[in-house]
């Protein structure tokens, strides 16, 4: 029996090694160690044994049942360990955050000198307000003090839209917005002093496109309403703006001007650090017709507002001679920039 005990192990130990999953293993295991296997009529058969091999072969069968199931136990945490790795490396999911560097687009040159721009008004405590591109003629004009008459309200020069009531000539009270100062006034209308906005954004005139022209395009302006601003506050408002902007070799200065919404009004330019100057844009302190306009009392509050347009910025930023070329599209343009 001793002899059959030691064929049988062998034979367990190498059929416990050669098992690839859990369940192969676990038939192999009902074969040598179930009720029908060999270990089990093996200890039946210890009863008809002569008293003295009685108990040899009960420790040789002892031991050669610990050896099977500890080569079973031994080989199941190997197989279960490479299944659950297995397992988790079917089921991982990769979290890893991507970083695709392949060109995608970046933002067109007028769209990061409004940003830019954006986020240094911001820094000097301006926040930005926004309006409609249709306005009526009266928040476009009349509320900022220009007369019926004036050349800025002809045809020539402003495109009316074929919307809402008509005047007593039956032209259009509605248009494309000229410059984004009706959004000063819808500000001053809405909020109450003290004012302190950024108004970016689209205009349109009946400019023949060329070089430095286009009868789309993108204007930023200021507004400021308060007590006791003065002209010394907006020169040192665009010195301010010209230092944060440009860069330390850049100064500005005011000259006398004349603008209906402003009183009194200029020009501002920009000294680059070769020494030569540059017209930006033009501002002034709000008449008080427009203060008035916007429901704000001229006589305990006074403003000062500043204007300019972003496709020039652009161009100057970027060294562009044509401002044509910032809507053409070219994606040989656009993507040197």
């Amino acid at each position: 029996m001793i002899d059959d005990l030691s064929s049988f192990t062998a034979a367990a130990l190498a059929a416990a090694e050669r098992a690839h999953t859990t369940d192969e293993l676990h038939q192999l295991e009902l074969i040598h160690l179930g009720k029908e296997g060999p270990l089990l009529a093996a200890r039946k058969a210890l009863g008809s044994l002569p008293a003295e091999q009685r108990k040899d072969a009960g420790q040789a069968l002892n031991s050669a049942r610990e050896q099977v199931e500890t080569a079973f136990a031994a080989r199941r945490g190997e197989l279960e360990s490479a299944e659950r790795a297995a397992q988790f490396e079917f089921e991982r999911l990769d979290l890893t955050e991507v970083v695709d560097y392949s060109p995608v687009g970046h933002a067109h040159i007028v769209t990061q000198a409004w940003e830019e721009l954006e986020d240094v008004f911001l820094g000097m405590g301006f926040r930005v307000a926004e309006g409609p591109e249709v306005e009526t003629d009266w928040h476009n004009f009349d509320a900022l003090n220009i007369p019926k008459g004036h050349p800025a309200r002809d045809g020539f020069d402003t495109i009316y839209v074929d919307y809402g009531p008509r005047d007593e000539d039956g032209r259009s009270n509605t248009v494309l917005r000229t410059h984004t100062s009706p959004v000063q006034i819808r500000t001053m209308l809405t909020q109450e002093p003290p004012i302190y906005v950024i108004a970016p954004g689209r205009v349109f005139r009946r400019d023949t496109a060329d070089a430095t022209h286009m009868p789309v395009f993108h204007q930023i302006e200021g507004l400021v309403v308060d007590r006791h601003i003065s002209l010394a506050d907006l020169a040192g408002t665009i010195e301010a703006f010209t230092t944060a902007y440009f860069g330390e070799g850049f100064s500005s200065r005011l000259r006398p001007n004349h603008f209906p919404f402003t009183e009194p009004s200029a020009e501002f330019d920009i000294q680059r650090p070769d020494g030569s100057w540059l017209e930006l844009g033009g501002c002034g302190m709000v008449h008080p017709n427009v203060l008035r306009a916007g429901g704000i009392d001229p006589e305990e509050w006074s403003g000062f507002a500043f204007g300019f347009g972003i496709d020039r910025l652009a161009l100057m930023k970027f060294g562009v001679d044509d401002l044509r070329d910032l809507f053409t599209n070219d994606i040989r343009f656009l993507s040197q920039f």
